[in-house]
């Protein structure tokens, strides 16, 4: 019954090359960050005095606090900021074998400023979907669904992960080739916006130089 409602929604998705990206930027982004919580929350719980962590949970509340500051800015270097923060989640892997506190810590302070930008990236995308033919409601809620399926399908992958092995040098050379792939599809979506903002301005300038042009004659 469930699949038979989201069939639809799936096939107005394929039918957007810019819809089909950004949900599977969105599912990949999602699973690579909640495959890798729970091994970060062990660490954070072993290493983390609770001052730090209720300062992490602090900071990570602020999203709708400052998201009137973020009002006016460009979708498309929204994504740039979640590139550079993705590249330097990459690298911090390295971290890793050389200081697990300081690992914890950069790798919080990512988790922390991603979901930040998440939440001020999801407001502005809604402004693109009236271009789009899906509708709004529509949008939201396959959108719901790609969050919903990566979480359950990070969580898992997690709990296999943890039986099998305890060395997170694996798992993270896996999630390390995920975020290469996920930087492609972010950069992707940063040139599509960038054009599609661009086209617009374009398209109101041209009409208000015809506009200008009738009154003048």
């Amino acid at each position: 019954m469930a699949f038979r409602n989201y069939a639809p929604i799936f096939k107005e998705i394929k039918s957007s090359n810019f819809l089909k990206i950004q949900s599977l930027t969105l599912f990949l982004t999602t699973y690579i960050d909640w495959t890798l919580i729970p091994f970060v929350t062990k660490l954070e719980g072993t290493y983390l005095p609770v001052f730090m962590i209720s300062f992490y949970m602090l900071i990570g509340a602020l999203d709708g606090f400052i998201q009137p500051f973020f009002k006016n800015i460009k979708i498309y270097k929204i994504y740039m900021f979640a590139i550079v923060l993705d590249v330097i989640q990459i690298f911090s892997y390295l971290m890793f074998s050389h200081s697990i506190l300081v690992f914890t810590y950069v790798i919080l302070t990512i988790f922390t400023i991603q979901g930040i930008t998440f939440e001020i990236a999801r407001i502005h995308t809604v402004d693109f979907m009236q271009d789009e033919k899906i509708e709004l409601k529509d949008y939201l809620m396959i959108r719901s669904f790609m969050i919903s399926g990566a979480i359950v399908a990070g969580s898992a992958s997690a709990m296999v992960l943890d039986y099998f092995t305890k060395d997170l040098t694996g798992l993270l050379i896996f999630l390390s080739f995920l975020g290469v792939i996920g930087i492609i599809l972010q950069i992707k979506l940063y040139k599509k916006f960038k054009k599609r903002i661009y086209s617009d301005k374009i398209e109101i300038q041209m009409d208000k130089k015809e506009l200008f042009e009738k009154f003048r004659i």
